[in-house]
């Protein structure tokens, strides 16, 4: 028996589909009868297939849903995809995501660490302090280790909006079109995660006029900003929860009828209560209580306030933690809010069928985010630099392109970096940091043979970062070849004067290639996929771009499909005889139509 879902004589349309959309599902191959089981997490249908000629086919349309599915052969045997069922997302028809930021390119800041501008912030409450620009992140000793030290984040090094605002034109120079920032609300630490106040920029980074100002000139440059939304838990530390007597409120930690007490969950009032992942400086919020719902989703609520004040979107923090109801209020108000709005979700695995508390998420069915953070490219890229596996690689990605609604799939978060993982060089070059403690961590640096190869390794990870399908995210830095593992040493201040020339001109040179538009929403199309090597092609009605990695120490000669021959080289050598030579650790780029 035959069947593949990637191939389009077995399943057509390929990927996902809407829900008034027609499937063909075809089998091929000897048998007496061949029964299509498809199956939800709740329920299971068996639809008999037709005999037609060397085929059994099988034509059907579903509702909105994530579907499983497999043969059975004969009565008996179970045909599927290596002993899983294959996947079928069915989504909603109404289903659209912005084209305004397809085709673009993402660029993360850290707000504390990227630039200082003029009249930076100072402290201005006294459990803050203030650092010098190339100081070293701090940590400090856990009781009873000295080596295992812990990140306390209250060192500031002053990096605000005025900064941002006058890098505005070195981001334009590397083609971004959105900056993504990290949390700016008023918060008690330098990564802000912990917000304290909604509808207030953090004075260490500026005013809400500040804030405009950088919106309105990234706008003049086709640059968007993307907030970052947290709303899972406040901070202990904050105007509704008020656990230090800080503010002139009655937060919920202070009475039981405070107007925010509705918001928590107290298993002994006030002391015992839920947290985010046990961090009692991180009070978990109902996302369902309604007042909750209504001040950050409502008619006046945080969502519509900074769109209003000149966001683009959010980004969602642990979107994964957050009820459905919840996101699909969210999302309703971003749309209301702005139409051309972005919502994006922080998801580490295949979003489409990931399970949380319990249950299958819908995140990407057309009621809840735009697209998510695509981790799952990022950990096939790392993967298939540093080991190798040409076609696990592409089976990877291809289970994403195959999984994703065509409009999630263009407008992917491609990260192979965040403040929340080792930096991107460290990661291909550098020794593994697992079970080594904060002060490994803080002396480790690439020796000059490591670096050239990182430099080396970490190009072709930019080259295939910017040619997937999806939007290429930078995190700032990564551009100028800064280490470090992980936090805080992922999250050191840019030093302006310094920066690695040969990667710079990387991204400058990828970023004006990728403004082509058969990447906004071109077709993924694998060619060939070797131990070391692989190939594919992007391709629209106009144009077709044909992309090769060599990730060996050995140069690759690679036969080029038909037609290819005297076509524009964009990067390495033009082909001979039909053979394109890809050097060590590089890759090859030519474009057509």
């Amino acid at each position: 028996m035959y069947y593949d879902p990637r191939d389009i004589n077995c399943k057509n349309p390929f990927g996902a589909v809407k829900c008034d959309e027609r499937v063909t599902f075809n089998v091929f191959g000897n048998a007496n009868c061949v029964i299509l089981i498809l199956k939800t997490d709740v329920s299971q249908e068996y639809i008999k297939m037709e005999k037609n000629g060397d085929r059994f086919t099988t034509t059907i349309t579903k509702p909105i849903g994530i579907y499983f599915y497999e043969f059975q052969i004969n009565g008996e045997y179970i045909f599927n995809n290596k002993s899983e069922p294959w996947q079928l997302t069915v989504y909603d028809k109404d289903f659209t995501v912005p084209d305004t930021i397809t085709g673009g390119i993402i660029y993360q800041i850290f707000p504390d660490r990227f630039c200082r501008g003029r009249t930076p912030g100072r402290p201005v409450y006294d459990d803050r302090y203030f650092a010098n620009w190339d100081d070293e992140p701090t940590y400090t000793p856990v009781e009873g280790n000295e080596g295992n030290k812990k990140v306390i984040n209250n060192d500031y090094f002053g990096g605000n909006m005025q900064g941002i605002i006058s890098k505005l034109d070195y981001l334009k120079d590397l083609s971004v079109t959105a900056i993504y920032l990290n949390p700016i609300f008023e918060a008690h630490s330098n990564h802000r995660y912990n917000t304290a106040d909604y509808m207030k920029i953090d004075p260490m980074l500026g005013t809400l006029e500040d804030f405009k100002e950088l919106c309105e000139k990234a706008k003049s440059m086709g640059i968007k900003i993307i907030l970052d939304g947290v709303f899972s838990h406040t901070g202990d530390d904050s105007v509704y929860f008020n656990k230090k007597g800080r503010y002139n409120t009655i937060g919920a930690y202070q009475s039981e009828q405070s107007q925010y007490s509705k918001w928590y969950q107290f298993k002994t009032f006030p002391d015992e209560y839920k947290c985010w992942w046990g961090f009692k400086t991180l009070p978990d919020v109902n996302e369902n209580e309604e007042s909750y719902t209504d001040f950050i989703c409502g008619e006046n609520g945080v969502i519509s306030y900074w769109i209003k004040n000149g966001a683009s979107g959010f980004r969602l923090d642990v979107a994964d933690e957050l009820p459905d109801e919840f996101l699909q209020n969210i999302r309703k108000s971003i749309k209301k809010a702005d139409e051309n709005a972005i919502l994006i979700g922080e998801v580490w695995e295949d979003a489409s069928n990931k399970i949380s508390y319990g249950k299958r998420r819908e995140f990407l069915l057309g009621k809840q985010l735009d697209t998510v953070m695509n981790y799952p490219f990022r950990d096939a890229i790392i993967d298939f630099i540093k080991n190798g596996g040409g076609e696990n690689f592409t089976d990877n990605i291809m289970k994403i392109v195959e999984n994703y609604p065509e409009q999630s799939l263009h407008s992917l978060m491609n990260i192979i970096g965040t403040h929340d993982t080792e930096r991107i060089l460290t990661a291909l070059a550098g020794e593994s940091c697992e079970n080594k403690n904060r002060d490994w961590q803080a002396k480790a640096i690439l020796n000059e043979q490591e670096y050239q190869k990182g430099v080396a390794l970490l190009k072709i990870a930019i080259f295939l970062q910017y040619t997937l399908p999806g939007i290429p995210s930078i995190y700032y830095g990564d551009e100028r070849g800064m280490q470090g593992y992980k936090d805080p040493f992922n999250r050191k201040t840019i030093n302006w004067d310094k920066y690695d020339d040969e990667l710079l001109n990387w991204y400058k040179t990828l970023g004006k290639i990728h403004s082509n538009e058969v990447f906004a929403k071109g077709e993924f199309l694998p060619i060939q996929a070797e131990k070391d090597f692989i190939a594919y092609i992007r391709k629209n009605e106009e144009k077709e771009v044909f992309i090769m990695i060599n990730r060996s120490s050995k140069p690759y000669e690679a036969w080029l499909l038909p037609g290819w021959q005297n076509d524009k080289t964009l990067i390495g050598s033009n082909p001979e005889n039909g053979i394109q030579t890809i050097p060590p650790y590089s890759c090859a780029m030519m474009s057509r139509g």
